[in-house]
């Protein structure tokens, strides 16, 4: 399932790779400014959290839409640190359990699956991720739901639904195609206040 190239995690792969050194070296001219004795006014401060919200996101996005083989491995404690550092701050809370080494493609469907989570919990909530010898479970919980049952319909259905994606959408196709690639089914339960999802 590995052996056609994929075009659009290549190129994710490329975006984040060029953009993970410039962000970086914001960062550390901002350290350098405060070494220097910079004052901690309110701007400086803004820098800062945006430089490591940039970076946060570019770690993930490097992980859920670049290019991952069918050997490369994870360690958890580098991919809940990623997610931890990208959701610090906002409406998602995430608790990350389970194996420590992880297979790299496994990790990119549990980020794009998080990604899905995350659009059906706009008001934000709870996700807990498990790995298991008994495979991944991810369990969701928010006091306000919004399923989109086409979308979800993407990760379930052996024929596409002729809904229409936009841009903020596009984790729901590419973890259908994942899936495809894994060989894996995905089982979700989705109820008033919760999700499940298993693979």
């Amino acid at each position: 399932m590995y052996d056609k190239p994929d075009l659009a995690a290549l190129i994710g792969s490329r975006i984040c790779h060029d953009l993970i050194s410039p962000i970086g070296a914001i960062g550390n001219g901002v350290e350098l400014m405060m070494m220097d004795g910079a004052a901690p006014t309110p701007e400086l401060a803004l820098i800062v959290e945006s430089v490591a919200s940039a970076n946060a996101r570019i770690r993930f996005f490097r992980l859920a839409y670049g290019a991952a083989s069918a050997d490369q491995r994870i360690a958890r404690g580098e991919a809940a640190g990623i997610v931890a550092d990208m959701t610090r701050g906002g409406r998602l809370q995430v608790e990350w359990f389970g194996e420590s080494d992880l297979a790299r493609g496994e990790v990119k469907l549990a980020f794009l699956l998080l990604q899905c989570l995350e659009t059906a919990m706009p008001y934000g909530g709870k996700l807990k991720i498990d790995k298991s010898e008994n495979g991944w479970a991810m369990q969701a919980e928010a006091p306000r739901l919004k399923i989109d049952p086409e979308l979800w319909e993407l990760l379930t259905g052996p024929v596409a639904p002729s809904a229409e994606i936009a841009a903020g959408q596009v984790h729901f196709p590419l973890a259908a195609a994942q899936l495809q690639i894994l060989g894996r089914k995905l089982q979700p339960e989705i109820s008033e206040h919760s999700v499940s999802l298993s693979f």
